[in-house]
């Protein structure tokens, strides 16, 4: 679906266009043109590539989408992968914006997110005097968007850890509860992760003096992007050690839980075993035992056994085990 298709001029927009006024504007000097499009119909790829002459492999790309982010070079435009998300219920889910960078033009084609980019416009809009530099600056703008919207993701991934780590030391909450929302908070990190990786070498090839020569009058803004990017790389090893370390500290306090119980249990099977021996040896049936004929035998046999589960049990108290 088309969202926008503006001229601009000097910094300056001129119009809105039909899609087919598209190639007309790109023949006029100091001009370029800026496309938006959501979940693109492979008819509107079609008109786009004709419109813009772009390559059929990167077309073919952004048609079957799941790419990784990634910035691959044709001739003097370039094709850019990145990644959104949106975080919800516990779960994030992945969309995509493929953007097309020439010279005179820019079209970003967004898929599977709800995200949009009317801020970035109106941005670019206000900074007439950088929106000169053309499709270049706005390429710019894009991924500085793309890439300020990670950091609420961590800040959300964060809490989450955050919270499960008090969970872990609150008696009452199982801790294969924890190991499940630990691995699936870990699974949401490595999401992240393999967007951002990839876009670093993205961004750092933009900010590279050997980087494509589309996008050489505004390297130092790309390096700015690369240094956001370095700052939620390494917030994501951050999030990701602590999940391991938060891991290791459940699995020893279960196993610590684990072993009260067994010392519980076994001060228990003590006492009552030794309860049952007195029992067993009073209620063998031989014929000459000192007790059975006395009148006392019973009581005494039964104070005796209650006596010694008595200190056994003040004995396994003393020593922690009950």
């Amino acid at each position: 679906m088309l969202i926008n298709c503006v001229a601009y001029q000097n910094g300056i927009r001129l119009t809105d266009l039909e899609v087919d006024e598209i190639s007309d504007y790109l023949e006029k000097p100091g001009c370029f043109v800026w496309v938006a499009l959501r979940d693109a119909t492979p008819e509107e790829l079609d008109k786009m590539k004709e419109e813009f002459h772009l390559h059929e492999l990167a077309v073919e790309d952004a048609r079957h989408g799941h790419q990784r982010p990634k910035l691959e070079e044709y001739g003097d435009s370039l094709f850019v992968v990145m990644h959104l998300f949106e975080h919800e219920k516990e779960e994030i889910s992945l969309g995509e914006l493929n953007v097309f960078v020439g010279p005179n033009y820019i079209l970003s084609v967004r898929n599977r997110s709800r995200q949009h980019f009317i801020d970035v416009r109106e941005r670019c809009e206000r900074e007439q005097q950088l929106l000169k530099e053309g499709s270049s600056f706005v390429l710019y703008a894009l991924m500085d968007a793309v890439v300020d919207r990670y950091f609420p993701i961590i800040d959300q991934l964060e809490s989450e850890l955050e919270q499960i780590e008090e969970q872990i030391f609150t008696k009452g909450i199982a801790a294969r509860s924890n190991i499940e929302q630990l691995y699936s908070l870990k699974r949401n990190v490595m999401v992240l992760k393999h967007a951002v990786s990839p876009l670093m070498e993205v961004a750092g090839k933009l900010a590279s003096s050997r980087g494509p020569a589309v996008c050489s009058n505004i390297r130092a803004y790309f390096r700015d992007v690369y240094d956001h990017l370095l700052r939620i790389d390494a917030s994501i090893d951050s999030i990701r050690d602590t999940i391991g370390t938060a891991m290791q500290v459940n699995l020893s306090i279960g196993a610590i839980e684990n072993n009260e119980v067994s010392k519980r249990l076994a001060a228990w099977a003590g006492i009552f075993a030794a309860a049952t021996a007195l029992a067993g040896i009073w209620g063998m049936n031989f014929e000459h035992m000192p007790e059975l004929e006395w009148e006392y035998g019973y009581p005494m046999a039964l104070l005796t056994i209650c006596t010694a589960c008595f200190f056994l049990y003040l004995w396994f108290k003393r020593i922690g085990w009950l």
